[in-house]
């Protein structure tokens, strides 16, 4: 089952015994987990019929023991296993899970991990109760993500602001959450977000960081470009250089991979080829103008030099500013 078909069985109040929730994205399985136990139970009955134990602090058999219990003046109890990436031996449930308690709702954290597909205990799992595996989503799917998400609290946001949130927190949804929860209690000026209520109320500032940079290196604007990393090198600490090449290298390489494409008039096919949101593609179709394969193979090459510089290897004495201005001066030239 997906996220949203699981929310949807839930809202329906159609409870599976059990609920293996895993995999790399914690957000997901938060927010599975949270609805459970804001939900299942009336808040009259959790005092008796609601247990939260840690991997770290239990076992196997407090677990099975523990979830055999019977609910007390309740249809059912809630049993909920934070952090079960810990548990040794997690495949030993198996003799609980091929015959679960109706009246208990099982719910088990396996964070940043999943079980193997093959072996019988993950199979038992899928066949008696909800066996999810929580997935990152790609990068280029997060500003979708981040226009969902503010739209269902009430509010529009940017197309900018959404690119700015994406490229300072990245795929991590639980920040990017922790961050519009921030924007929405503080924003004041209507029901929109903009780059500056970022720039206000996260600290990012909405003119002089690596999406701008980004943009200004593909449109060869040298004057946007120097503006900021000028910028960077007196900020140093909420710029890092290593984050800079990161992102530069993920960017000259789409923009390099623009040229392989076959159907290049296609917008649709050039987004889903370099996984980017189809609002982007006129800029990186810019960037191909201004760069043939030949500067681009270069500009890849110099990224990985120096990134090995700024690590200290070729040179030691060299600030990650003067490093940066270097960088950007040959990659513009």
């Amino acid at each position: 089952m997906t996220f949203e078909d699981i929310l949807k069985s839930l809202k329906k109040k159609e409870y599976a015994p059990v609920y293996f929730l895993m995999g790399e994205e914690s957000f997901f399985i938060d927010q599975i987990t949270d609805y459970i136990i804001d939900n299942a139970l009336q808040e009259s009955e959790r005092d008796f019929n609601q247990t939260i134990l840690y991997g770290k602090d239990t076992d196997i058999g407090t677990i099975v023991t523990t979830a055999r219990r019977f609910p007390m003046m309740a249809e059912k109890q809630l049993v909920v296993i934070r952090e079960a990436q810990n548990i040794k031996n997690i495949d030993q449930l198996s003799s609980y899970i091929q015959n679960p308690l109706k009246s208990t709702i099982l719910v088990i954290n396996y964070k940043y991990k999943s079980l193997d597909k093959r072996k019988s205990f993950t199979k038992e799992v899928a066949k008696n109760g909800i066996l999810f595996e929580s997935k990152k989503i790609y990068e280029n799917q997060v500003p979708d993500w981040i226009k969902n998400y503010a739209s269902k609290q009430g509010y529009q946001i940017e197309s900018k602001a959404c690119f700015l949130l994406a490229e300072f927190l990245g795929n991590d949804l639980s920040k990017i959450k922790n961050a519009l929860d921030k924007l929405t209690i503080n924003i004041t000026d209507g029901k929109t977000i903009s780059p500056s209520d970022i720039e206000r109320n996260i600290g990012i500032s909405k003119d002089f960081n690596n999406f701008e940079l980004q943009n200004a290196l593909g449109k060869k604007d040298i004057f946007k470009a120097n503006q900021i990393i000028n910028y960077f090198s007196t900020n140093e600490k909420n710029n890092p250089m290593v984050v800079t090449i990161a992102l530069l290298h993920s960017y000259f390489s789409k923009v390099l991979k623009y040229y392989f494409i076959k159907n290049k008039t296609n917008d649709k096919t050039v987004a889903s080829s370099l996984r980017i949101n189809p609002y982007f593609v006129k800029d990186y179709k810019l960037a191909a103008r201004n760069y043939n394969p030949k500067k681009l193979v270069s500009i890849i090459a110099m990224l990985r030099e120096y990134d090995l510089k700024s690590k200290g290897i070729g040179d030691v004495s060299s600030k990650h500013g003067d490093l940066l201005k270097e960088l950007i001066f040959k990659i513009l030239h």
